[in-house]
């Protein structure tokens, strides 16, 4: 991508202090997200894939300031939103949008279809008449193929496809630089997820969109994304463009992630090897030592349990985080 840097993340951190009780003592820590960097050019989709619980939907949450941050800096068009008043931040808002993972559950049920989507109208916009919104209304209805004369009408009786157009309609309606798509089809039917991926991609490439692109689904993750990144346990373990990332994985975790994608000839399905990761994922209350993944790295050695690996360039756009990458770094560390 040759755009211009929208998003900028530097040593994102974000953590969680505990009370006490059965998950930790007085004084616990959740790192849920321990030092990101990572940067979205405009028109560009970045994947962001890991198992559940790897900080995925918190980075997410922590990029668009909805939960507070620990340390570390998003510049969003070169302003540091972590440093804006709540009025300046409200107006950057407008910008950057957000669609859920359950498509009803994020729908307001006592609230029509048409003032759903109208509603940042409202919050953003309140110099437009009435009659300008529902304009608005139409016009981004049309745009997710919702028939406008369904704007009356209420969530429970839309299926859940029809429901995330909403949502999708409802995010589009101010016209944003990025949207947030967090696990935007994983509740959906696989006929429904490809029409919803394909309706994203119609509408990042007429109006040069940014997205975020959160999903536990790698061949959803490959057919949307120009970049993806691999988080695990709040650590970033290799960002690398699309195409080489899925035919040359260097880290451990992301040969794991792709041998789990299924493929669609079942000779070779049966045929192909697998890697099978050993244990579950670890608590970021007491993450292991060293490397966040050497407890299930099937190459670990003594030093990948002392020492944390740094994320090196190992050719055009591909980093990686690993003591046991068999090629030469190209660059120091980021």
């Amino acid at each position: 991508m040759t755009g211009e840097t929208l998003l900028a993340v530097r040593d994102l951190k974000v953590h969680f202090p505990l009370q006490g009780g059965m998950f930790g003592g007085k004084g616990s820590v959740v790192r849920a997200v321990d030092g990101v960097d990572f940067e979205l050019k405009q028109g560009e989709t970045l994947g962001i894939v890991g198992e559940s619980g790897c900080g995925k939907s918190t980075l997410a949450r922590a990029v668009l300031r909805l939960i507070p941050h620990a340390a570390g800096e998003v510049v969003w068009l070169g302003k540091d939103l972590h440093a804006l008043d709540a009025e300046a931040m409200r107006a950057e808002r407008r910008n950057m949008q957000i669609i859920f993972q359950d498509p009803l559950a994020s729908l307001d049920p006592h609230m029509s279809i048409g003032a759903i989507i109208g509603q940042p109208l409202r919050t953003f916009h309140r110099e437009l008449s009435r009659q300008d919104q529902r304009r608005r209304v139409f016009e981004a209805m049309r745009q997710v193929g919702l028939a406008p004369e369904l704007a009356d009408r209420f969530p429970h009786e839309f299926s859940g496809g029809m429901c995330q157009r909403v949502g999708i309609a409802r995010a589009m309606i101010l016209k944003p630089k990025l949207v947030v798509c967090d696990e935007p089809v994983s509740a959906l039917d696989v006929s429904i997820q490809a029409q919803i991926i394909n309706l994203l991609m119609d509408l990042q490439r007429r109006f040069d969109l940014s997205l975020l692109f959160i999903s536990h689904n790698l061949s959803v993750v490959r057919h949307i994304s120009h970049r993806v990144m691999v988080l695990y346990l709040g650590k970033v373990m290799e960002i690398a463009e699309r195409d080489e990332f899925y035919a040359r994985p260097l880290h451990p975790y992301s040969e794991a992630l792709i041998s789990a994608v299924p493929i669609p000839d079942p000779l070779l399905e049966r045929q192909r090897p697998r890697i099978v990761l050993s244990g579950d994922l670890p608590s970021p209350i007491n993450p292991p030592s060293g490397c966040r993944f050497s407890s299930r790295c099937p190459r670990a050695t003594e030093i990948c349990h002392k020492a944390e690996p740094a994320l090196l360039d190992y050719g055009r756009d591909h980093r990686a985080a690993c003591h046991h990458i068999p090629i030469t770094p190209v660059a120091t560390p980021r």
